[in-house]
């Protein structure tokens, strides 16, 4: 049976220091759900300085991280993942063990680790501004205040669901994959302003600055998008005739076509 976790009082340790393992521990200790004192990761180059930039104690060894920790978070690559449980499996047996690994299924993550008190999450790179988007998959072995706990750790980077773990393909195209395509949408944005006449700088700053807003509009209303896009488009006036525009060209099948293909992608990739 698994051993209860403190909810307030854990140590978390991540095997991988890169870019996503510094956004939860930034997170975690800029809302207060850990303090820097209870997060521990490994690293012997120049990761170690933006850890320790906001308290992070850094080991120079995974198997100190882990046996420092109650919840370790595995935030490698997917080629190295294997190895990395594979190595540290004698000591994983009494820990909570999380991946934030793509494409990789919790029943190889249990196999490898020996035992399956696992949690696949799948966040997305807004997680570095506190924005993220994550849904979490709970392994057999996990129990819900195991998932509360995981729960409230990548609320601090911003949202998370909970989902069967058969969607995370369909999870992986969307939020995985959208920020690329609201990279996208932004540029193209300030391009047609610029086209329109606008300085450079004005119609980059007014783009972000309106997907930011239509966004907010959209989580923190409560309307449905086809409302708050008819809140917009008056009878005979320009916002019709854009929206027209994109009607004309197949803006909706085109972001439609593009999640199910990265989702397509993901399912191909995770059956290698």
């Amino acid at each position: 049976m698994a051993t209860p976790i403190p909810a307030d009082t854990y140590n978390l340790g991540f095997i991988g220091a890169g870019k996503m393992a510094e956004s939860i521990a930034r997170g975690a200790v800029k809302s207060g759900v850990l303090p820097a004192s209870r997060i521990h990761t490994a690293h012997k180059g120049v990761r170690r300085a933006a850890f320790e930039s906001f308290g992070v104690s850094v080991s120079e060894h995974n198997n100190q991280v882990v046996e420092y920790s109650d919840v370790v978070i595995f935030s490698v690559k997917p080629q190295v993942v294997k190895d990395a449980i594979s190595q540290l499996r004698p000591i994983l047996e009494k820990k909570l063990l999380v991946s934030v690994v793509a494409g990789v299924k919790l029943k190889d993550l249990q196999e490898w680790a020996g035992h399956d008190r696992f949690i696949r999450v799948m966040p997305n790179t807004p997680s570095a501004v506190g924005e993220g988007a994550s849904v979490m998959s709970l392994g057999a072995g996990a129990t819900q205040e195991d998932g509360e706990i995981i729960a409230k750790l990548f609320g601090a980077v911003g949202k998370i669901w909970k989902a069967d773990e058969k969607l995370f393909d369909a999870v992986t195209g969307l939020s995985g994959s959208g920020p690329a395509y609201i990279f996208l949408l932004i540029e193209a944005l300030a391009d047609g302003g610029v086209a329109a006449g606008l300085p450079r700088e004005l119609a980059l700053g007014l783009a972000s600055q309106t997907v930011l807003g239509a966004a907010s509009m959209a989580t923190q209303t409560g309307k449905h998008p086809g409302q708050l896009k008819d809140d917009v488009t008056s009878p005979g006036g320009t916002t019709i005739a854009g929206v027209h525009e994109l009607e004309k060209s197949g803006f909706r099948g085109i972001l439609m076509n593009a999640v199910v293909a990265a989702a397509k992608r993901s399912r191909e990739l995770s059956q290698n």
